[in-house]
């Protein structure tokens, strides 16, 4: 199927993508997106040392895991929401996995991903309202950003940093594509997500941006 070989192509490159940012994270959107273009340029690599051929093994893996994992995701995207508007969705799929990646390898969201996210979110809903509002797009990117900015306030007594700025504004981003009703299920599936890799991995704190966008993708296709 065509979407399979689409979402193959755009997950394969993810971990290539990832590692470009980062290069340079923390970034400003402007010199991010100069960096992505123009490349930080890094001394040679001996191609033939034992820990580069390691390495780049691990990243040839890395990246067919991630072109398996689109391909599957683009195929049910197209079975669940059908061939209508389904490159709208795929870019949200697309754009939360790499969000992922890059949130593993950097602990940081970039705002070059989440804003054009939230803005394709509201596009999206202003050109087409399918399934979310325009008007349920701005309440529901209002309560993505305002919930985890309250939960965090609930929680300085325990940690300062319950929530990043980043994941503050994937979640404005995933309540605009998602609306109301998604954005809340995203928060309490991705806390039970990082609850169960959390004590999986025996650590307290981690990236929080892979659970949240597992847990949109989830929710998209279940709840759309």
């Amino acid at each position: 199927m065509i979407y399979a070989l689409y979402g193959f192509i755009a997950g394969f490159l993810m971990p290539y993508m990832s590692r470009r940012f980062a290069k340079f994270m923390p970034a400003t959107p402007a010199y991010a997106l100069y960096r992505l273009v123009k490349p930080v340029k890094i001394a040679k690599k001996t191609k033939f040392s034992t820990r580069y051929q390691k390495l780049k093994h691990q990243y040839l893996l890395r990246s067919l895991a991630y072109a398996v994992l689109a391909a599957v995701l683009s195929v049910l995207t197209f079975w669940r929401l059908g061939e209508m508007h389904l490159f709208w969705y795929l870019a949200f799929v697309w754009s939360l996995l790499l969000l992922a990646e890059v949130d593993l390898k950097t602990l940081l969201l970039p705002d070059i991903l989440t804003i054009p996210l939230l803005i394709g979110g509201f596009v999206f809903a202003a050109f087409y309202g399918v399934n979310v509002s325009a008007a349920e797009s701005a309440a529901a990117a209002a309560i993505g950003y305002l919930l985890p900015v309250v939960a965090t306030l609930l929680m300085l007594w325990r940690s300062k940093d319950a929530f990043g700025g980043g994941d503050i504004k994937l979640l404005a981003a995933i309540g605009a594509w998602l609306g109301a009703e998604g954005v809340i299920y995203t928060v309490l599936l991705s806390c039970v997500i990082f609850g169960l890799y959390s004590f999986v991995r025996r650590q307290r704190s981690g990236a929080f941006g892979p659970s949240l966008s597992l847990s949109a993708i989830i929710i998209l296709l279940w709840l759309f």
